[in-house]
């Protein structure tokens, strides 16, 4: 049980910041109004993705240097979790793009540059779906998960600043500051952050498990 206290943690504060999400009262700000509760969820999504990604990168990094076919599992399931999350985070987004913007894909971009941050990993999982031979699959894969990372990063977080965006802390907009994300809102998003990215660890640890248990049984 005491290995397990992270897992544990995660869901409940998971459970807690699902339900505070909706009850919690929020400032009540224009054009966002109830829709700012969405913050709960889509920016958590994006963190665990982020998290995800670099624990792939991080393996695919020690890949290189062991050629230790483990650390590629790793790498290729983190990859796997953090396109999940990713996909959720556009999702949630798209929702809240709905209610805030008029409409869920205002070609915002943000919104276009995370779509292809997602595309940057699909690529990954369709590059080692085209190699055959395993540890040339491996390597390849590693070398394109190491450029890939920071392309994701300059594509989320730099690029988007430099344009118009309607986004918030994005093309000259004002961030959430302490009027917008009060402190009854922080009880909520920061344990949502840290919830959903220990779970996302968690789906990790899963699908790594899993696709052990698939190559000891061939």
């Amino acid at each position: 049980m005491y290995k397990s206290w992270w897992k544990i943690l995660g869901a409940v504060l998971v459970i807690y910041s699902t339900i505070a999400g909706f009850l919690v009262k929020t400032p009540d700000l224009p054009i966002v109004r109830e829709s700012i509760r969405n913050l709960y969820f889509h920016v958590p999504m994006w963190f665990s993705m982020i998290v995800l990604f670099s624990v792939s990168v991080f393996y695919s990094v020690k890949y290189l240097s062991s050629s230790n076919p483990e650390d590629d599992t790793k790498a290729v399931e983190s990859v796997n979790a953090g396109v999940i999350f990713g996909m959720l985070g556009i999702t949630t987004g798209m929702i809240w793009a709905r209610f805030a913007w008029g409409q869920a894909w205002s070609f915002d971009v943000k919104q276009n540059f995370a779509a292809i941050s997602i595309l940057l990993y699909f690529a990954y999982l369709v590059l080692r779906n085209a190699v055959d031979e395993e540890q040339k699959r491996a390597k390849i894969s590693a070398i394109y998960n190491i450029f890939a990372f920071p392309i994701m990063v300059v594509l989320l977080f730099v690029l988007p600043r430099l344009s118009d965006s309607l986004h918030p802390g994005d093309g000259g907009n004002p961030g959430f500051n302490s009027y917008d994300l009060d402190s009854r809102m922080r009880m909520v998003f920061y344990p949502a952050c840290l919830g959903w990215i220990l779970v996302g660890y968690w789906i990790y640890t899963i699908l790594y498990r899993v696709r052990i248990l698939e190559k000891n049984n061939r």
